[in-house]
């Protein structure tokens, strides 16, 4: 059906409210925004679904949400998985909780009990939760760090991971199959609880969750947790009661939560693009840093999936880690404690995406463990653990990948920003005791392990237009890669939707070992290296770098003239 068509049949169609309507019928004489609302359905992508709030067929709204839900449930149903129920969780934005609620009663009016959190709660404990009440699947209603117009809901299968293929193919094929969003099924709420059908959790889960979370304490450092000063910042979202709640049980008493930013705030008004890995987002939990005298600041996204961190160099200013530092920093602490303890497993495993750094490599070579890649997406990583465990081949210790999110342990499959935060604090601690600062410690591994340093460089290009110029640019480089860039020469070629890496030299070819993917990757020389892709949850274009320098100086130089080399230019659209 073309976009006319459906557009038509919203706005002239009693099923859909009466508020969608006349939003509709509002831009009755705009060609261009009707076709971007109705040009397409929404996609599971790496983050699920995922969209900005509005009425249409490619937009958030009760109804894409009722029929995503439908078509879960279908598939739910053909498994035969309708009374192990699903949990539902939400975040801080705007429609979460209406959203939770019309997936939970779509699913109810399916026969399948759903279990909806209270209030809003991160997407970690969701993750756990699934597994802890035995359900065939979990949803999370977020947009993760998205600027405020966006919300999105992710699938969890019955390991607590977010699903891979084939069921996200599987699931997204149910969901296509529902034309007539009529057909749809809900039900009364009240009845829905009379039944059983819609069942209420909270703090029995939480209490669980932290009992988890607990078990991972690799050193009891109390004297330092009492002397150690930290500004959190939860970015009005999820993160507030547990973050501060696991570092009040661990002994840190002098956590300062910045006040704008403490309550759920679903316009996100003092950053609003609520994304940790930008700088901007800690301005005021830098000012409140300086007042109070702090050694650390820390700053979960809204669902509390991802941990951004400041700490203070040896000039006392503070420094933004990247992804790929924070997460070598904790996964050093983590493998060098168990280590020392000797609960280090023999087939211990760190796995990390195709797009995070190099320290990561000699991580798990210096400690003997294997080093795993997978496609960019936490949902792998959380797919190897189930892997492991039904094999026995390797015992899962740590995960991460460069955007901020990392994973220790195996209570939850996704990242989670909670136990990313009691473990780099327990880190901060533990170093203090040793008369090191986590700014002091960074440059350590650094010097154990070599220079490496990386950058992405996210291009915007919004709309139908936006879309088609991402295609266009990917299979530019996928017909004609650059032989060279900066100071390197590409040795290899490697292009994920082909599943070839090509040596550049020889012609040589061979498979990549990887499900299928819209990825470029080039590798050069010296450990340097350039990835490609399409954002799975946003119109953007990312370009991923990667180098190893003599210093850090070095390393700076040779990465600046990498990213700036004219093969990886592209104009941005607003």
């Amino acid at each position: 059906m073309a976009y006319m068509e459906k557009y038509k049949q919203w706005i002239n169609d009693e099923y859909f409210d009466e508020a969608t309507r006349t939003e509709l019928k509002n831009i009755e004489n705009n060609d261009n925004e009707i076709k971007e609302r109705f040009f397409k359905d929404l996609e599971f992508g790496t983050g699920g679904l995922r969209g900005i709030l509005g009425a249409g067929t490619n937009r958030m709204n009760l109804y894409t949400v009722r029929k995503a839900t439908q078509g879960l449930a279908n598939y739910i149903l053909k498994q035969g998985g309708a009374d192990k129920g699903v949990a539902i969780a939400y975040d801080s934005r705007r429609m979460s909780p209406e959203f939770a609620d019309e997936a939970a009663l779509c699913l109810n009016a399916s026969g399948i009990k759903a279990y909806v959190f209270e209030s809003l709660r991160p997407t970690p404990e969701l993750s756990f939760t699934v597994r802890e009440l035995g359900c065939i699947a979990g949803i999370v209603i977020t947009a993760s760090h998205n600027p405020a117009e966006y919300n999105g809901y992710k699938v969890y299968w019955e390991d607590g991971a977010q699903v891979t293929s084939p069921k996200d193919v599987e699931i997204i094929a149910e969901v296509n199959a529902i034309t007539d969003y009529s057909v749809v099924k809900t039900m009364d709420k009240s009845e829905a609880i009379g039944k059983g059908l819609y069942q209420v959790i909270g703090s029995e889960i939480d209490d669980k969750y932290m009992a988890q979370l607990r078990k991972l304490v690799l050193n009891p450092v109390a004297k330092e947790c009492k002397d150690m000063k930290i500004v959190y910042t939860p970015l009005n979202g999820t993160g507030n009661l547990p973050v501060r709640r696991i570092l009040k049980e661990l002994g840190f008493e002098n956590v300062y939560v910045v006040p704008e930013q403490e309550m759920p705030d679903s316009n996100f008004t003092t950053v609003g693009y609520p994304n940790p890995e930008d700088p901007k987002v800690f301005t005021l939990s830098k000012k409140l840093a300086e007042e109070v005298g702090a050694d650390l600041i820390l700053a979960t996204d809204p669902d509390a999936d991802r941990l951004g961190v400041q700490v203070r160099d040896d000039k006392g200013e503070f420094q933004l880690f990247t992804g790929n530092m924070s997460g070598a920093l904790i996964a050093e602490y983590v493998f060098s404690q168990r280590a020392a303890h000797g609960t280090l497993p023999k087939n211990a495993a760190l796995v990390k995406t195709i797009v995070t750094g190099g320290l990561a490599d000699k991580i798990a070579e210096h400690y003997g463990a294997t080093l795993i890649e997978v496609l960019t997406g936490f949902k792998y990583i959380g797919e190897q653990i189930k892997l492991f465990e039904q094999t026995g081949s390797k015992e899962f210790v740590f995960g991460f990948e460069e955007s901020y999110g990392c994973l220790v342990g195996t209570h939850s499959r996704d990242k989670d920003a909670v136990v990313a935060v009691m473990m780099l604090c327990e880190a901060a601690a533990y170093y203090k005791q040793q008369g090191i600062t986590l700014y002091e410690q960074m440059q350590r591994v650094f010097e154990k392990y070599g220079y490496y340093k990386e950058d992405l460089v996210s291009v915007t290009l919004k709309g139908i237009e936006g879309m088609e110029k991402i295609k266009e640019i990917m299979g530019s480089y996928r017909t004609n890669p650059p032989r060279k860039a900066g100071d390197y020469t590409v040795l290899k070629v490697r292009d994920y939707l082909a599943d070839t890496i090509t040596d550049t030299a020889t012609g040589a070819v061979v498979p990549t070992g990887l499900p299928k993917s819209d990825v470029i990757y080039l590798e050069f020389n010296d450990d340097a290296w350039c990835a490609i892709r399409p954002s799975g949850t946003e119109p953007k274009i990312k370009f991923y770098f990667g180098v190893k320098g003599n210093s850090l100086e070095d390393a700076q130089s040779r990465l600046h003239k990498l990213v700036n080399d004219p093969v990886f230019k592209v104009q941005e659209t607003k």
